[in-house]
């Protein structure tokens, strides 16, 4: 399988990020945290739903569409998933070992 694209990349980091606080996120709040267009942005986040690793899990009234929109969150099988999260928890270690 071919390598994921920097705006992949970028978009997949955003929602790993976002979602990390545990709620989940709208294709354009993926595209504004990764400084990505909205047209590049849905683009590839329909293709990243393609190849699993990014999942609807549900959707969302917004002020600015008349229909709802999608909340998606990083699938746990993505390799940039995990390593968002284990960043996570090496920051959650590191600040419970300084006190």
């Amino acid at each position: 399988m071919r390598p994921l694209s920097d705006v992949a990349q970028a978009l997949l980091s955003a929602a790993c990020k976002l979602s990390a606080a545990g709620r989940r996120v709208t294709l354009a709040e993926m595209a504004s945290a990764a400084c990505v267009g909205q047209q590049a942005a849905r683009h590839t986040v329909a293709n990243l739903h393609r190849r699993g690793k990014l999942k609807i899990v549900g959707e969302r009234r917004v002020a600015y569409r008349n229909r709802p929109v999608a909340e998606y969150v990083a699938t746990p099988e993505a390799p940039e998933a995990d390593a968002c999260t284990g960043a996570a928890e090496l920051g959650r270690v590191m600040s419970a070992w300084a006190r």
